[in-house]
């Protein structure tokens, strides 16, 4: 049940998830973390970030680690295929549409309306991340890291693997997991 239970899911994702993978990310946090309860939003958005720090596409990274994590191996390929195949099978139905009916005003319209969902989709996640953050980590706190990360990734330039790796490192190296790690040693 529970290897059907992750097809369906990532069918979903995969069928609906128009406009490539930051567009999916929204749909697999209301798969996996709102309707089957799979993960916390802590742990998705601890999985979000390590994913977004490993190079590839995103949907199927998350696939391939939820499945993995909710029925091992084969939770991990049938959550990929599922990802996968449908936007493999969509885009050769879709392609093979548009390119007939490219020159459509209701074509050029409907490729142009998919934009704002997307938008609005991001959005609400990136309210619901932010809002987290600033309630996890302090709102001082919170709202500094949104800002250099602002001013790291789109002025200066820096990869987001890069600026996530130095935030993975100085989490591990902290003083209070130091400390932490002390007394669980004692």
């Amino acid at each position: 049940m529970k290897l059907w239970n992750l097809f369906l899911a990532f069918f979903r994702v995969g069928i609906l998830g128009y406009g490539g993978g930051p567009a999916a990310i929204p749909l697999v946090h209301k798969e996996v973390v709102e309707k089957c309860k799979w993960m916390s939003d802590d742990d998705f958005s601890d999985v979000l970030a390590l994913g977004n720090a490993l190079p590839g596409p995103i949907a199927t990274k998350l696939a391939g680690y939820i499945g993995w994590r909710v029925s091992g191996l084969l939770g991990m390929v049938v959550s990929v295929l599922a990802t996968i195949v449908p936007t493999i099978i969509l885009m050769i139905l879709l392609l093979t549409v548009l390119n007939a009916y490219r020159e459509k005003p209701w074509v050029q319209g409907m490729s142009k309306a998919v934009v704002p969902v997307v938008g609005v989709m991001l959005a609400v996640m990136t309210w619901d991340f932010i809002a987290k953050s600033t309630s996890g980590l302090g709102k001082v706190w919170g709202i500094a890291l949104i800002v250099i990360s602002f001013v790291v990734l789109e002025l200066i330039g820096i990869h987001p693997a890069i600026l996530i790796g130095i935030l993975i490192v100085g989490a591990l190296l902290s003083p209070g997991k130091r400390k932490e790690r002390k007394v669980k040693a004692s």
